[in-house]
């Protein structure tokens, strides 16, 4: 039983190593919060941590034993360790694809802009022009501006992509502006609490209980969903310098 112990304690002790590498990476480049909540990659995680914390050391601590013949022992553990590899390799794929990029200003709602939301089309033409708001792999997260065309075909046709489901202006590279150029646009679309959109009365009232909490108005025009994957935020401004000054979760 010591046996099995130790291989277990060792196994488990390398899982730990990798999956913090990883994870932990990934959360203090692109996941960092909002990102991780808006995302919405709770599933993602508890599926690697699941194999790789728990099913796989179990399997280890089952198949270990020093009666068994120290070549077949290795075979056993190289498998359970290629099915935990194959699991956290599809896992850190998903997290890289689905990684934060933009925490984007578009019409009247704060969106969050993962990699896999950029069209690959509109990325290369974006390369092109060598845009300065075009992400790269090394790209971390950053706040901008993205407005649709002044173009009123273009602009009616990228609307109409939207509302049945196709691209949208902020997964278009080519339309990025900085987060200063917008800020006038944002000012004039940021409402009191009980005027934003996506969240219910209940939830309302409890923003307004931690905005008071926190020393924010709540019947002034400072408030904006931002939204993502997950449940919606309310992201929380200073009214004059349209600066974001406090982001709050429902639950």
């Amino acid at each position: 039983m010591q046996f099995r112990f130790k291989a277990l304690s060792l196994h488990l002790l390398v899982s730990c190593m990798a999956l913090t590498l990883i994870l932990g990476g990934l959360y203090l480049g692109w996941y960092r919060w909002p990102g991780w909540y808006l995302a919405d990659v709770t599933q993602v995680v508890a599926v690697i941590t699941g194999v790789d914390l728990v099913v796989g050391p179990l399997l280890t601590f089952v198949i270990a034993s020093p009666r068994k013949p120290r070549r077949a022992l290795t075979r056993d553990i190289a498998v359970i360790v290629a099915v935990q590899l194959f699991a956290l390799g599809y896992g850190t794929l998903s997290l890289w694809n689905g990684r934060p990029l933009y925490y984007a200003f578009s019409e009247d709602v704060l969106q969050l802009v993962q990699a896999y939301d950029i069209d690959a089309d509109d990325l290369q033409r974006a390369r092109r022009q060598h845009l300065a708001l075009v992400p790269h792999w090394y790209s971390l997260p950053r706040w901008i501006w993205a407005p649709l065309p002044a173009e009123s075909k273009e602009r009616d046709k990228i609307v109409a992509a939207a509302i049945s489901g196709g691209a949208d202006v902020i997964g278009m590279p080519e339309y990025y502006k900085p987060w200063a150029s917008g800020l006038a646009g944002l000012r004039a679309q940021l409402k009191r609490i009980d005027d934003v959109k996506y969240f219910s009365g209940n939830d309302k009232a409890l923003f307004k209980q931690r905005m008071q909490a926190a020393g924010f108005a709540t019947d002034q025009m400072n408030a904006m969903a931002l939204t993502g994957r997950g449940r919606p935020l309310l992201a929380v401004f200073d009214p004059a310098s349209a600066t974001t000054v406090a982001i709050f979760r429902v639950n």
